[in-house]
């Protein structure tokens, strides 16, 4: 089982830890030109790589339904700004974020992006027009129109659209290469491709280029079908445009984002398989609007599978979103499936976690949270006990968004704003803090994500990592000598090895808790299906697994209800292990991936509701189990049915 770093290994990791962070001073907004940026040299060695903490979903006041249904104001250079460290003006306050990230990307709808912008600074055609007036006097319908536009693809000629997308796209390039510093701050030109099936599942995803230009954005106008997006990334691609795509929130497809078949309705075949493997290697795992790792229903006996569920369609919030289809660990097993029959698996995904927060404040502390999709400086901008009350569900707040009640004309269902979550992370391990080396990252897999507190995550698969290799100061070059790092493929079993191993090291959030465990999470073929199984390997305390139940004791809780604090007395500042499946099978393809948890500490409404000394919403738990998900490691047989891809392979 896992073992507790000595004291002093501990200390070091924590100050290595606080090396992350690093101030910003607030700037005036310069008007930036669009300009290229150098290649900057990367580290030889693998064993050089960091990991560095970003945001890769974000939107600002030139998504539509920012602007219409919450009023944002923010704009990309101010978001990127904020992101970066530095103080922006927020409606008659300002805002500050607790401490910098150090990558970003804005991701601004495709969808009418820049079309409300124009009611900003009138007169112009839209603006004079009747829709535009209409708007105008109520600028939450226009979340509706603009969008029932989309999803039938009936274009309003008023809305000006393709000039208004060609300037905002214009204004979302410039905020990103402005605000690129490399080796201190990295931007992305990104956009949300969002196309909701039928109008009601989601099947969005986050577009991320890798250069300083980029065309104009696919949108789901042109076409709602998640593989002509990937026609348009392949056509760039051809011509020196590099960019992937990032689903994210399969929890509300409705069973979509991870199906066994493709838009067409017919089963995955190798040409599908593949597409998606290339232009989507990523999957997002953790977000504002809940988790999509898993749910009770899909893994009951994971008992921290009950973990910021959010199961109502964003359009239709009294209909809930089917699990199956809809979960990350569930299509890694399909993918294992998909594989054994057409040499392909197009769920060979590695994870991020982000924030979709809609007013250009990406925050993800649990206190930078207060209902909605909504960042917040807790310092200035903190609701009020009225409002407060509507945050924390105490008083009926009707649906943000509510298209069938829209549609009729009648009541809106009411929005339990605690379902909401705190923002999600992306780490990535990277040789710089550079366009090019976190890009790389993203596309080898070489990621993890968190549920908002920066926790460092690493892992590697092999087949003769020893418990001894830990004490070593080269462990980690030896790690990628001799395996490979989260993201990959085991390499073939050497002859004699019994199972594969895997090297763990988790490292605390400087401004969140202490770890409770780490646990290491299979999904293995069986028959024609697959099964799950997580395992705790590595605990704080030095508790043990009960041989006889499968499970640990609980680490505790010091958390006080009185005044939101908490001790960490209990849990370990790093938690690491080297750990060998004991139940391998070398016939059965496998997934492996690694799952940290920190010990309890107060969610946002306990938060909240102590600070403007309120009840407790009592439909959500006090207290959250921050966490982390790395990315995984598979195991394929030899003589398995393989494919080889028809495109880059991982370096």
């Amino acid at each position: 089982m896992g073992a507790r770093m000595g004291e002093r290994e501990g200390r070091w990791a924590l100050m290595a830890t606080t090396l992350f962070i690093a101030g910003c001073s607030a700037q005036a907004d310069p008007v930036v030109k669009l300009k290229a940026h150098p290649p900057a040299a990367q580290a030889a060695a693998p064993a050089g790589r960091r990991a560095y903490f970003g945001e890769l979903h974000l939107h600002t006041a030139y998504s539509f339904d920012a602007w219409s249904l919450m009023g944002t104001k923010t704009t990309p250079d101010q978001a990127l700004k904020f992101a970066r460290g530095e103080t922006i003006p927020f409606g008659s306050t300002h805002a500050h974020r607790a401490w910098p990230l150090d990558f970003a990307a804005v991701t601004d709808h495709s969808e009418n992006m820049g079309v409300m912008n124009q009611l900003d600074h009138p007169p112009n055609t839209f603006s004079l027009s009747d829709i535009g007036k209409r708007i105008a006097k109520d600028p939450a319908s226009a979340f509706y129109i603009l969008k029932n536009a989309v999803d039938k693809r009936t274009p309003i000629p008023e809305l000006n659209a393709k000039p208004a997308m060609k300037n905002a796209w214009d204004v979302e390039k410039q905020a990103a290469n402005g605000n690129y510093q490399p080796g201190k701050f990295t931007t992305f030109i990104a956009y949300e491709w969002s196309s909701m099936n039928q109008g009601r599942y989601n099947l969005h995803r986050n577009v991320i280029f890798k250069g300083d230009d980029a065309p104009l954005p696919f949108t789901s106008a042109d076409s709602p079908k998640p593989e002509d997006l990937w026609t348009y990334l392949e056509k760039n691609r051809a011509s020196g445009v590099e960019a992937l795509a990032i689903p994210h929130n399969g929890n509300v497809s409705g069973g979509l984002m991870y199906d066994w078949n493709d838009s067409a309705g017919r089963p995955i075949d190798e040409a599908y398989a593949q597409r998606r493997a290339l232009n989507e290697p990523l999957t997002e795992i953790a977000q504002n609007k809940g988790q999509s790792e898993t749910n009770p229903e899909l893994s009951s006996s994971d008992e921290f599978a009950n973990f910021e569920i959010f199961d109502h369609l964003l359009t239709h919030p009294e209909e809930k979103s089917k699990s199956h289809g809809s979960y990350i660990r569930e299509a890694f097993g399909r993918g294992l499936v998909i594989l054994q029959k057409v040499g392909v698996n197009p769920y060979k995904m590695g994870v991020v976690g982000a924030s979709d927060i809609h007013n250009g404040l990406s925050a993800s502390d649990e206190n930078a949270m207060a209902g909605g999709p909504f960042g917040i400086d807790p310092n200035t901008m903190l609701p009020d006990v009225e409002a407060a009350k509507h945050r924390l569900n105490l008083v009926p707040t009707p649906a943000l968004i509510d298209e069938q009640a829209e549609a009729s004309g009648g009541e809106h269902q009411n929005e339990d704003q605690t379902i909401f979550s705190s923002a999600g992370l992306t780490g990535v391990w990277a040789e710089q803090n550079t366009r090019e080396a976190i890009f790389a990252a993203l596309k080898r897999k070489e990621t993890f994500a968190t549920s908002g507190p920066r926790i460092r995550v690493r892992a590697f698969g092999g087949w003769s990592f020893t418990p001894a290799m830990l004490a070593k100061p080269d462990w980690v070059a030896k790690a990628y000598a001799g395996g490979t790092p989260m993201g990959g493929d085991l390499s073939a079993r050497p002859a004699g090895a019994k199972a594969p191993s895997f090297i763990v090291q988790a490292m605390k959030a400087p401004e969140s808790g202490n770890l409770d465990r780490v646990q290491m999470v299979k999904v293995w073929l069986d028959g024609d299906g697959y099964k799950e199984k997580v395992f705790d390997v590595a605990l704080s305390g030095g508790r043990k697994v009960d041989p006889k139940t499968g499970k640990a004791p609980r680490v505790g809780d010091t958390v006080d209800l009185k005044t939101g604090k908490y001790t960490n007395t209990i849990g370990a500042p790093v938690l690491q292990t080297v750990w060998r499946d004991p139940e391998f099978d070398a016939a059965r393809p496998a997934v492996y991936y690694v799952r940290v948890l920190e010990i309890p500490t107060p969610r946002w409404t306990t938060l909240l509701a102590i600070k403007r000394h309120l009840p407790f919403p009592p439909n959500r738990d006090k207290t959250i189990q921050e966490r982390a998900w790395g990315s995984p490691i598979w195991f394929t047989p030899p003589g398995a049915k393989v494919a080889q891809l028809a495109g880059p392979q991982r370096r």
